[in-house]
């Protein structure tokens, strides 16, 4: 299987899966002339990438979390702004990275806040990806810890997430 990896500092290179194996919790992939630790070290923390017209199709219900870029957010009707990123941590629920709409307040004069919204099936109302639009009811607060501090610290590790509509 040939992917994309994309290293921290911005250098993009083919790479072709030769091998895989589990390990602890993990999977160890094994690339064609990739034979020691040396030559793997500036992939360690590469993001993998897929052509879209190579991925594989999912049953209903699921997204591929980087189909979310792009989208805009809603909390009930109100309009909070464009999924810029998605990150991955420590938490159950990725973290979407949206740029927030002009704010006018006396402390935020045309400030557009990084908003970081855990993508959790309890916040999710609806997902049109032919929309391009993402529904949620968040908790009250939530986008004001955001704006206070800048940080809400709870992401995870999934390459997809199961996404239902209620």
């Amino acid at each position: 299987m040939r992917l994309w990896a994309l290293a921290k500092d911005g250098q993009r290179r083919e790479v072709t899966v030769e091998d895989l194996w589990p390990h602890k919790s993990f999977l160890v992939l094994k690339f064609q002339g990739i034979e020691t630790i040396s030559d793997a070290e500036p992939l360690v923390g590469a993001e993998l990438q897929l052509p879209r017209s190579e991925r594989a199709r999912l049953e209903p219900g699921w997204t591929y979390l980087s189909d979310l870029i792009g989208c805009t957010v809603f909390d009930g009707q109100r309009e909070i702004g464009e999924i810029e990123d998605v990150q991955f941590g420590a938490g159950e629920a990725p973290l979407l990275v949206v740029r927030g709409k002009e704010q006018r307040s006396e402390e935020q004069k045309s400030a557009k806040l990084p908003y970081e919204i855990p993508f959790a099936e309890a916040y999710l109302e609806k997902l049109d990806l032919e929309r391009r639009q993402v529904r949620m009811k968040l908790p009250e607060g939530l986008l004001d810890v955001n704006a206070s501090s800048g940080q809400w610290s709870v992401a995870s590790g999934q390459q997809k997430k199961r996404t239902t509509d209620h």
